[in-house]
């Protein structure tokens, strides 16, 4: 009695001899195999078909994937570009916070955005980005050593902005000079809407954010 041949040994011998279909050419349309697209049998030939077709599918999609992605990092960096534009068309120093909030709320669409910072200088004792800090607050910037991106907590944070009630999602960026661990301020971002800031999120705009910020807002500092 002849053993069953191991399908392992089978393929190993096909791939071993990739002129064996040359030499019995006839076997690619009498082989029949079941389709798991139509779940008809198909020949070998229609069955490589099938299997080309949804590879190129699959690319096609992944091509666009990529596609939409390197398009909506050029409208990010294009929106970036503009709010640095605003930093540098900055009169002084002491409009610098304003100057970082509005541009932000401008050139990326945000409902509400504002900032506050700690250990200024005397000059700017009675501004309004000074104001209101608890050392609860200073403590949680102390604590994010990355953007917070996602719901809105209840942060005390959150609550500088015009109109906290209606805060849903938000995004909360410690400022901190280079190489620093202690923050010397906060920047918050608030929208009505559940899906604008997510924990789902990429943050790397997020971070250049932060550190443009913080160079250019260290200035008011003691």
């Amino acid at each position: 009695m002849t053993a069953p041949l191991d399908s392992t040994l089978v393929a190993q011998y096909l791939t071993d001899h990739p002129q064996f279909f040359e030499e019995h050419a006839d076997l690619l349309g009498e082989i029949k195999l079941a389709s798991p697209l139509t779940g008809r049998a198909v020949s070998l030939q229609e069955r490589q078909m099938e299997v080309l077709r949804d590879k190129y599918k699959t690319l096609e999609l992944r091509m666009s994937n990529l596609m939409r992605l390197a398009s909506e990092n050029e409208a990010i960096a294009n929106k970036f570009h503009r709010w640095t534009q605003v930093l540098l068309q900055s009169e002084d120093v002491g409009s610098m916070p304003h100057a970082v909030a509005s541009g932000l709320k401008n050139s990326f669409e945000v409902p509400q955005v504002t900032l506050r910072i700690w250990g200024a200088a005397p000059d700017y004792a009675d501004e309004w980005f000074v104001k209101g800090v608890s050392e609860d607050a200073r403590i949680f910037a102390n604590s994010l050593l990355a953007p917070y991106c996602g719901a809105n907590k209840d942060f005390e944070a959150v609550r500088w902005l015009d109109d906290p009630s209606a805060v849903v999602s938000t995004v909360i960026i410690p400022l901190r000079k280079p190489g620093d661990k202690q923050a010397f301020g906060l920047l918050i971002m608030g929208s009505q809407d559940a899906n604008r800031f997510t924990s789902l999120m990429a943050t790397d705009f997020l971070i250049h954010i932060g550190e443009t910020s913080s160079t250019a807002l260290a200035w008011l500092l003691a």
